[in-house]
């Protein structure tokens, strides 16, 4: 079962990712981990990772799609596997479709977890870290014990630059410019589900098994 997560920054798909990998035994593969990885190894794609990563530039689609089918090919992942985070571009997404076909290979499911915008800004906006130990919480969904105190480590809890409503608002943009266009891609290769992402998580995650099946 080969699936790839899409979404809008903050609508949960790595969340529901992680929640798919546990139930069907398979490896949830998100490209910050695959780069972090082949960096700390020191693997040659690593190594030309890090040279734009150093400079501040994305990295090609070209390596990241090389990157990411080096990972897919590893054996804990024959049963399949969730893409998290790729691909984020139609480029991204005719490389993969390329490089899987060359090993007769396709995905199985394109799920989109579709949340509207402002529903985003609202959730996203409520969010807080405590940059000491990496805890989150949510002001509403999961507030802290203490108000602005880290539950676990006691230091206050911040928003961050990140899911400041401009900032959201500016990623959502770029999502629509670049990722959007996806859900038509896989619509046309058939493979496209869409599930409400404004429900409660649990919700979410019943619905995905429904789709993928028991």
């Amino acid at each position: 079962m080969k699936i790839i997560m899409l979404g809008a920054p903050g609508a949960g798909k790595g969340t529901q990712a992680k929640q798919i990998a546990d139930k069907y035994h398979i490896p949830h593969i998100s490209t910050g981990d695959i780069f972090r990885a082949n960096i700390k190894n020191g693997t040659e794609l690593g190594n030309k990772a890090k040279q734009y990563m150093d400079q501040g530039l994305l990295v090609p689609d070209e390596l990241t799609c090389d990157l990411v089918m080096d990972r897919i090919k590893q054996d804990d992942c024959e049963n399949g596997f969730v893409l998290d985070g790729f691909p984020r571009t139609i480029p991204q997404a005719e490389a993969l479709t390329a490089a899987l076909e060359k090993i007769n290979e396709k995905m199985d499911y394109a799920i989109d977890v579709d949340v509207p915008d402002e529903n985003i800004v609202n959730r996203m906006s409520g969010r807080r870290a405590c940059l000491n130990c990496g805890a989150t919480y949510h002001i509403v969904s999961i507030p802290t014990n203490v108000e602005g105190i880290c539950d676990r480590c006691g230091q206050p809890v911040v928003l961050r630059d990140d899911d400041k409503p401009e900032t959201v608002q500016k990623r959502l943009t770029v999502y629509h410019e670049q990722t959007q266009p996806l859900i038509d891609y896989y619509k046309k290769q058939s493979i496209l589900k869409t599930v409400d992402g404004t429900q409660p998580m649990e919700k979410v995650f019943a619905d995905i098994v429904a789709i993928l099946g028991e």
